[in-house]
């Protein structure tokens, strides 16, 4: 990654306040300490913890693991849990001592709106807290999907669930269609699972946070009484095999065609 893709010094800092999006979207912002200091505790985390000891990173593996900036955008429709998945991946990313910017935005309907979740993940301070581009889009509906490809970078990775996304947008870079609500559905027979399966493909696949991470910040995050079937189906995402559902060769290149509005336009 160049450094010109990292924004330091922090102007205006990580933990700031971000700016208001619109009557039907909130945003939240949470940040991580460099990895030479002890991590702050996320107030809405159960059982995360400060510690004085010097900080060894947790291992990383995958295509995005080795950047020092990486900018993750989770699009879907409302219900589906896209905000949530964007706050866990947040959680993970402090837990690996590294600086965080977390955005979400939501149409007004309960279910069936449009829903986005944005994540800044860096090595240094972050001092801008909108996405400039997208090195990681995570769709599971066809809409985002459409409306989003075109944020991604070209040595970015596209994630979609397969069985929502009928017709995947052109993209040149990596690409991975998984059914994920089948997935959920076979392992824990509970359609609410699937965000938190699709977290854990996403992290295997990527590597954008640590695995270890991962699992503190989902067992943390979920609903009391809910630990055990998450557990379950976090671990089906991570034990997928990226190579059996990455896609090859040429999408059609009108594919991507027929809904041109990105949906931030919405707002």
């Amino acid at each position: 990654m160049s450094a010109g893709r990292v924004r330091r010094p922090a102007a205006r800092a990580a933990g700031g306040a971000a700016p208001a999006e619109s009557a039907t979207s909130a945003s939240s912002v949470t940040s991580a300490p460099p990895a030479t200091s002890a991590p702050r505790t996320a107030p809405t985390e159960r059982g995360a913890a400060t510690s004085s000891k010097a900080f060894v990173a947790p291992i990383r593996v995958g295509p995005l693991a080795a950047r020092e900036f990486t900018e993750v955008r989770f699009g879907g429709s409302g219900g589906q849990g896209v905000i949530l998945m964007g706050v866990i991946l947040a959680m993970a990313a402090t837990r690996d001592h590294r600086y965080v910017v977390q955005t979400q935005s939501y149409g007004p309907e309960a279910r069936g709106g449009y829903s986005r979740s944005d994540v800044i993940i860096s090595d240094w301070p972050i001092d801008y807290p909108e996405l400039l581009g997208v090195d990681l889009l995570v769709a599971l509906s066809q809409e985002a999907a459409v409306g989003y490809v075109k944020l991604l970078r070209p040595d970015g990775v596209l994630v979609y669930d397969s069985e929502n996304v009928a017709n995947p947008p052109a993209f040149a870079g990596l690409r991975y269609g998984i059914p994920f609500t089948r997935l959920a559905l076979e392992e824990t027979g509970r359609r609410q699972t699937t965000n938190i399966l699709t977290l854990g493909a996403v992290i295997g696949i990527t590597g954008a946070v640590s695995i270890e991470s991962l699992k503190k910040a989902v067992m943390g995050m979920v609903p009391p009484g809910t630990e055990e079937v998450n557990g379950k189906a976090l671990a089906r995402g991570l034990a997928l095999d990226a190579a059996e559902y990455q896609q090859k060769g040429a999408v059609r290149p009108d594919a991507a065609e027929g809904d041109s509005q990105e949906l931030g336009d919405r707002e």
